[in-house]
């Protein structure tokens, strides 16, 4: 049976600027790209070739209707993707960094996808072999934390594999003690944990990184995944496996959905290997060693073009990329 992902969380409009090493401030001119971690996880998992559906909701306004547009054409399965007339559609203006990196103004008060409810994805039914991905960005005291609450439980009752990628966005909550103790609460329920290393310690409240990666084995974690920027990234598993990949250097233009890429590739790799969550335990180190030079390389390579969606490359792309 073939491994579908169900991708939960926010769709917006990002709006990237015209030059880097500038201020958002003084920023004249911006180009408009899809966004959101969920929705970029989705089209890069469609873009490899793997089957995903993206469950959200969008406002009905032209930013919904583009971002639906560009997820049709990335053949992302779009039947649980909600459209309202109660908000508009999400945005998030960016400013780039000399190095590529990037800091965000978010509109959204609220927006759109905060409005999905329990009852408006109780038809979505898991197979065993399915994936349930989600973000922190929509665990906020809005509808769709229930949303979440209610796919997971269901996700697990299939025995589907549950993945969280915290994706940290202070801005968007009303306190770093409300975002740091929400992510807490869900990490336990999440089967494969990818976490950054610029996020380890103030979602764990531990400064040493040993300690700090070995308090995330609660719950129903499996396996953690540690990236750490140009320097690659680290797998750890409830089961003692450790695997390293020490990544790709490249000069980055634009690093916006790099984490995203990150995850969509290393999931789309997962649909290929594993049957439920009982699996997992079957996956060995060269098996994580594989995946991580993949996903190492296919985020490199995403950070050769501006913006999230358009620079996520082909699987016949990536293999070239990490096979030079």
């Amino acid at each position: 049976m073939q491994s579908k992902l169900y991708a939960i969380g926010e769709a917006l409009i990002d709006f990237i600027p015209n030059v880097t090493n500038t201020s958002l401030k003084d920023v004249e001119s911006f180009k408009k790209v899809m966004g959101g971690a969920p929705a970029n996880v989705a089209v890069a998992v469609s873009k490899l070739g793997g089957d995903c559906s993206f469950v959200s909701k969008l406002g009905n306004d032209a930013f919904g209707d583009h971002i639906t547009e560009r997820l049709i054409e990335h053949q992302v399965d779009t039947t649980y993707l909600e459209k309202t007339d109660e908000a508009n559609t999400g945005l998030a203006f960016v400013s780039l960094r000399a190095d590529g990196e990037r800091d965000f103004s978010f509109y959204r008060k609220p927006s759109a996808d905060m409005l999905l409810t329990r009852e408006e994805v109780d038809k979505i039914k898991f197979e065993s072999t399915d994936i349930l991905h989600f973000g922190s960005v929509d665990l906020i005291d809005a509808p769709i934390k229930g949303a979440h609450e209610l796919l997971i439980e269901r996700a697990h009752e299939a025995g589907a594999v549950v993945s969280f990628d915290p994706n940290v966005r202070l801005p968007l909550w009303d306190s770093e003690e409300e975002c740091q103790t929400t992510i807490q609460s869900f990490i336990p329920k999440a089967n494969v944990l990818k976490i950054s290393d610029e996020e380890l310690e103030f979602i764990t409240g531990i400064k040493d990184e040993t300690k700090a990666l070995d308090s995330l084995f609660v719950g129903a974690v499996h396996t953690v995944i540690y990236t750490m920027g140009k320097e690659g990234a680290r797998i750890l598993t409830k089961n003692g496996l450790k695997a390293s990949h020490h990544g790709f250097s490249v000069k980055a233009i634009d690093t916006t959905g790099a984490g995203d890429a990150f995850v969509g590739a290393t999931l789309y790799q997962l649909q290929k290997r594993l049957d439920n969550q009982e699996t997992l335990d079957l996956l060995d180190e060269a098996s994580w060693e594989d995946m991580l030079q993949f996903s190492n390389g296919y985020a490199a390579l995403t950070t050769q073009e501006h913006g999230a969606v358009d620079a996520l490359p082909t699987l016949k792309e990536a293999r070239m990329f990490i096979q030079k």
